[in-house]
């Protein structure tokens, strides 16, 4: 089969990049199953397993699809008419009550539901490219990943229950000052700002950490975060909103939206960090994933549409409780 996965930013990822991993390592996931995989992504994007062609976000899709390719996988909403065989992974949380193609596919139990469907493939990775855990490396903090200016990401509270706690908190993905979406300035020493990291700043890091603190006050609609924290033995401290449950067992965190109660289990670890390792290993691999989309691919290919009617969100509220 000759897959293209259709993204609006350049691949490899350089930095975070969310999207962008799990595209690439679906991508060479497919290769190493036998298929062929081009990748249609803007300017700067390079690929050594597949081939890259330049998008043009405003010329049609059907003539930027080669004539080869059996299924286009497109990871935004094309918006305009494709009449060659696709279909969509939503990412995001709609936002407004708009339908969504008939063929999306969502990433969390979770998140199809808050659409009306039931049809999603669980994010994954390829753990080899992270390299080996490091056990026995002395763990002094806990650690926040995410984008810290992003309210619902909630660094404010990620700060609140380490300071309950009375532990270090490492924040990846933010600075000490912040004057996006609402001015944030954090005098505390306790906690540590590294900005956008990635690479081997950003596993040496999670190899130092005892724990993920992150209270989003979103319904997440999976958690790259949650399940990197979790390859490298970090247990995961959240709130209980959207995918979370589904990520997190109860030998792998604490989810509760206040964050005195986050704060005593972070007090309380003794989760077994291995534990949280084999968990990810065994539910989150990016081969794994790449046979679920090679259930849909073949059911769009033979004719079906995933859904029969159009998905809508079903509450686009953002903003959910969370107790100081």
């Amino acid at each position: 089969m000759h897959v293209l996965l259709v993204n609006n930013a350049p691949i490899p990822v350089y930095g975070y990049g969310g999207t962008e991993r799990v595209i690439w390592d679906l991508g060479r996931t497919l290769v190493q199953l036998g298929h062929r995989v081009s990748y249609l992504v803007p300017q700067g994007s390079h690929c050594e397993f597949g081939q890259v062609l330049l998008i043009r976000p405003d010329a049609p899709w059907d003539g930027q699809i080669p004539a080869d390719v059996d299924i286009a996988h497109f990871q935004f909403h094309p918006r305009t008419g494709v009449e060659r065989p696709h279909l969509m992974t939503e990412h995001g949380n709609a936002r407004k009550l708009r339908p969504l193609p008939l063929n999306t596919v969502f990433l969390s139990r979770n998140h199809a539901a808050r659409h009306g469907s039931t049809e999603f493939v669980y994010n994954g990775l390829d753990w080899d490219s992270y390299g080996p855990v490091d056990f026995d490396c002395p763990r002094p903090r806990h650690h926040f990943l995410g984008k810290a200016a992003w309210g619902v990401k909630n660094v404010r509270g990620a700060i609140r229950v380490a300071r309950f706690a009375g532990v270090d908190l490492d924040v990846l993905g933010g600075t000490r000052i912040s004057f996006r979406r609402g001015f944030r300035w954090t005098l505390s020493r306790s906690v540590h700002f590294h900005g956008m990291v990635g690479g081997a700043r950003k596993t040496l890091l999670l190899n130092m950490s005892r724990g993920l603190i992150l209270p989003v006050r979103w319904h997440e609609p999976f958690g790259l975060a949650v399940i990197e924290s979790l390859y490298f033995g970090c247990p995961v401290f959240s709130t209980p909103y959207g995918s979370l449950p589904e990520l997190v067992p109860l030998h792998c965190g604490v989810l509760s939206a206040q964050a005195r109660v986050l704060a005593e289990a972070v007090r309380d670890n003794r989760f077994d960090p291995r534990a949280c390792h084999a968990h990810v290993l065994e539910h989150f691999g990016a081969r794994r994933m790449a046979r679920d989309y090679l259930r849909l691919y073949e059911r769009v290919l033979a004719g079906e549409s995933i859904h029969a009617q159009h998905p809508v969100i079903q509450d686009p509220a953002r903003a959910l409780p969370w107790m100081d």
